[in-house]
């Protein structure tokens, strides 16, 4: 009888063990709601985000889209986007800012809301490349969907990552590299001589010259007006001293205006003594003041 009552007792015990080992796990204790209207529960989903607000007022970010944002007024949530083409700037909670996106790291949220083309721009707001991959110095600067096109300095071409000029080997853009660019390849040299940024003619026009970054990378570079590059000499130099580019400015310059550039006449000096005190002046008294000083 005693072993039979045992056998019961260990039957239960592993019954029980069995149950609470396939028990579901608990799911974990929702917090209480504050009793303050400006701090209310907060709920997360599976992926640790919430859709309530960090901070009773001010604006902030979503996780996941880089142009869209929140605005929390006294714990009241409401959904924002900002213009097509531009991000939200989360600098500060106290500030509502929509930036270009190269200003903004939308690394850990790049979603996006669907564009809304126009012409020229792929996006209503920024800075973007023209269409022909081959055309590398011109590009477009939309606002509301309006564009206007935009043409780099001579030598620069557009960066699609930074939206602004850049020397082509900068801009790493398939079809405008140095080479594309400016239809010149810098000569092979030695490691010493490479060190020193070589400069080239430019064989093609007597004002400009090719420097050649570590030997090898070509960035073109321009004399002042009146004067050329000296191949010989490697420097820019006053057009007259250069024979074979000695008619560079024939049909821009006159002889008159290369000598005024050449030799500056000097600023128009004053006569000795004419020289403005800057000392300010005395004031003049009347008589009644003197009057009374003197009494």
């Amino acid at each position: 009888m005693i072993a039979l009552n045992f056998l019961v007792i260990a039957s239960l015990v592993l019954l029980v063990g069995l149950t609470v080992a396939q028990a579901p796990p608990r799911k974990a204790p929702t917090r209480k709601p504050q009793t303050t209207k400006s701090a209310p529960q907060e709920s997360y989903d599976d992926d640790g985000t919430t859709d309530q607000c960090p901070e009773p007022f001010g604006f902030f970010a979503d996780a996941e889209q880089c142009d869209k944002y929140y605005e929390c007024n006294d714990g009241a949530i409401t959904e924002k986007l900002c213009p097509d083409g531009m991000v939200f700037n989360d600098f500060s909670p106290d500030q509502e800012k929509c930036d270009l996106p190269f200003n903004i790291d939308c690394t850990q949220r790049p979603k996006l809301q669907p564009p809304q083309p126009t012409l020229h721009c792929p996006r209503h707001h920024g800075y973007f490349s023209h269409e022909d991959k081959g055309v590398c110095d011109k590009f477009y600067y939309c606002v509301d969907g309006k564009f206007n096109m935009i043409t780099c300095p001579a030598g620069l071409v557009f960066n699609p990552k930074t939206g602004i000029c850049t020397w082509p080997d900068e801009a790493q853009k398939a079809g405008c590299s140095s080479e594309d660019v400016f239809q010149f390849s810098c000569p092979k040299v030695n490691e010493s001589i490479a060190q020193t940024h070589p400069r080239y003619a430019d064989p093609d026009d007597c004002q400009y010259f090719y420097v050649c970054i570590n030997g090898e990378v070509p960035r073109r570079n321009g004399c002042k007006l009146g004067q050329v590059f000296d191949d010989t000499q490697k420097r820019c130099e006053w057009v007259r001293k250069v024979p074979e580019c000695a008619d560079w400015y024939k049909d821009r310059l006159t002889d008159a205006q290369l000598d005024e550039l050449e030799n500056p006449k000097p600023a128009t000096t004053r006569a000795p003594g004419s020289v403005p005190s800057r000392r300010k002046p005395m004031r003049k008294h009347s008589s009644k003041q003197v009057e009374q000083t003197e009494q």
